[in-house]
C-alpha cells in the first residue's frame, strides 16, 4: 500500500467518528454520580446518595391527576406549537408575575424539555463564535458545557467561603474583556445554596447596564430562599435590563417534577421567536401531557411547595451542624435551594487506610468505597476542595449518611 493511500485511509470520514465539538464536553458529574450510587443499590449495597440535586417528595396529586386527564383527550395526542402550549405560556406569564413581580408576555415565553434545554437555547441562540460569558463559579456543571456547544467561551470568576460563595462586582469587572457579551447570574446557587441579598443583586445589574451586556438569569430555585432573607429577581430589582435579560424557570425544582422535563426561558420577544424557531428544529413541541401537568403545577397554589421547603429548612440546619462536627470540615449554612457545599481542604493530605487522598475527587471515590455514600466532587463545579452534597432526600437517610462520613474521618 503506498504512503498515499494510507494518508487517506487515516483522514477518511469515518476515522473522524465523534466531532470534536461534542467528543469535548464533559460528562454530567451529578449524574454520573447519582447514576453509580443507583447501580451499587441495585447490587444490593446500602449506598446513601447525595449527589442528585431531585427532591424526594412526589409530584403534588392535583398534578398527576391534570396528566392521567390529559393522555384520555385526543388533542394531546398530536403536535402542537412548537413554543409551547398557548396556555401555559400565558399562565407561566402570570405565574412570573404572582411570584417574582416581573411582567412579561406569553409571546416571550418559550417552553422546553427542562431548564438544561431552555439554558442550552438562550446560549445557542445569542451567542457567536468566541463570544465571552462570564460565570461565577463555583458552577453548575452544565453551564460552561453548554456555552462551549452554543461557541462561546465561558470565563469562570471564583467565590469562595470567605465570600459567602458570591462573585462582587469588582471581580466581574476584572474578568470583563472587550469580548465579554454575557453575564451567567444564578441565585440561589447550585451548587453552594448561595442567595444574593437585593442590594448585592442590584450592585451586580447597575454594572451589567453600565457596561451594555447581556445577562442569563437562573431562577429555578426561585422559592427555596430561607431566614426570610430579602432578595428577588434581577430584572425586577434592575428593570432597566428587562431587554437585555433572559430568565430560566421550570417546575422540576419547586413541584418536585424533574422527570416530567419541562422548564422555560423568558427572553424579550425577538429573542424569544428565534429560540422558538431554533427548538422548532431540534425538538419541536414539549410531551403536551408533561404541559399539561405543568400547567396544572403553576396555576395551583403553593401549599405543596411551602410543605417542601419547610423540609428542606429542617435538613438544611441538620447536615449543616452535622458536617461541621467533622474535624477538617468547614460548611457555610446554605441560604437557599437544597444543597450543601463544604470545603474539606482539611482532609485532603491526609491517610486512610494507607492512601493518602490528594483531591476532592479522590475523597470523594473513598468516601463512596468506604462509607457507601455518593457525594459531588468540587472539580465537577470548578473548585477544587470541596463536596457537594445535596440534602433533598429523607431525614433519616441524610442523619445517616453524615454519621457514616463522622465514622470515616473520627
Amino acid at each position: 500500500m503506498s504512503e498515499a493511500t494510507t494518508d487517506r485511509t487515516t483522514t477518511s470520514p469515518r476515522s473522524r467518528r465523534i466531532s470534536r465539538r461534542v467528543a469535548a464536553i464533559a460528562e454530567s458529574a451529578t449524574l454520573k454520580v447519582d447514576a453509580r450510587a443507583k447501580a451499587l443499590k441495585a447490587e444490593g449495597r446500602p449506598v446513601i446518595g447525595f449527589g442528585a440535586g431531585e427532591p424526594d417528595f412526589p409530584t403534588p396529586d392535583y398534578v398527576v391527576e391534570a396528566a392521567v386527564e390529559a393522555c384520555r383527550d385526543p388533542k394531546n395526542h398530536r403536535y402542537t406549537p412548537a413554543g409551547g402550549l398557548p396556555e401555559l405560556r400565558q399562565a407561566i406569564a402570570d405565574k412570573t408575575l404572582r411570584d417574582s413581580g416581573y411582567r412579561v408576555e406569553a409571546a416571550q415565553v418559550v417552553v422546553t424539555n427542562g431548564g438544561k434545554q431552555a439554558i442550552y437555547e438562550a446560549f445557542a441562540t445569542m451567542l457567536d463564535p468566541g463570544d465571552e460569558v462570564i460565570v461565577p463559579a463555583p458552577y453548575w456543571t452544565t453551564y460552561p458545557e453548554a456555552i462551549q456547544l452554543a461557541g462561546g467561551v465561558a470565563v469562570p470568576v471564583l467565590a469562595d467561603e470567605t465570600q459567602e460563595y458570591k462573585v462582587t462586582v469588582a471581580q466581574l469587572e476584572a474578568a470583563r474583556t472587550d469580548r465579554t457579551k454575557m453575564l451567567l447570574f444564578v441565585s440561589p446557587s447550585n451548587p453552594t445554596g448561595a442567595v444574593y441579598t437585593a442590594d448585592e443583586v442590584r450592585a451586580i445589574g447597575a454594572w451589567v447596564a453600565e457596561h451594555e451586556l447581556w445577562v442569563l438569569t437562573d431562577e429555578i430555585y426561585e422559592h427555596l430562599v430561607y431566614d426570610d432573607l430579602e432578595t428577588g429577581s434581577l430584572p425586577v430589582l434592575c428593570p432597566e435590563l428587562a431587554d437585555s435579560c433572559v430568565v430560566v424557570n421550570g417546575v422540576a425544582k419547586t413541584y418536585a417534577m424533574t422527570g416530567w422535563r419541562v422548564g422555560w426561558l423568558i427572553a424579550p420577544r425577538d429573542l424569544a421567536a428565534a429560540a422558538t424557531n431554533l427548538q422548532s428544529h431540534a425538538t419541536s413541541n414539549v410531551s403536551n401531557v408533561a404541559q399539561r401537568a405543568a400547567l396544572a403545577a403553576v396555576t395551583g397554589d403553593l401549599s405543596a411547595v411551602h410543605e417542601m421547603k419547610r423540609a428542606f429548612d429542617r435538613r438544611r440546619r441538620t447536615i449543616v451542624s452535622m458536617l461541621n462536627e467533622i474535624d477538617g470540615v468547614v460548611c457555610p449554612m446554605p441560604e437557599g435551594a437544597f444543597y450543601a457545599y463544604p470545603s474539606v481542604k482539611g482532609l485532603l493530605g491526609r491517610a486512610y487506610d494507607g492512601r493518602v487522598v490528594e483531591s476532592s475527587a479522590d475523597l470523594a471515590e473513598l468516601i463512596l468505597e468506604q462509607a457507601e455514600v455518593a457525594v459531588v466532587p468540587g472539580e465537577a463545579f470548578g473548585s477544587p476542595g470541596y463536596l457537594r452534597l445535596s440534602y433533598a432526600l429523607g431525614d433519616d437517610d441524610l442523619v445517616e449518611g453524615i454519621t457514616r462520613l463522622q465514622k470515616l474521618f473520627a
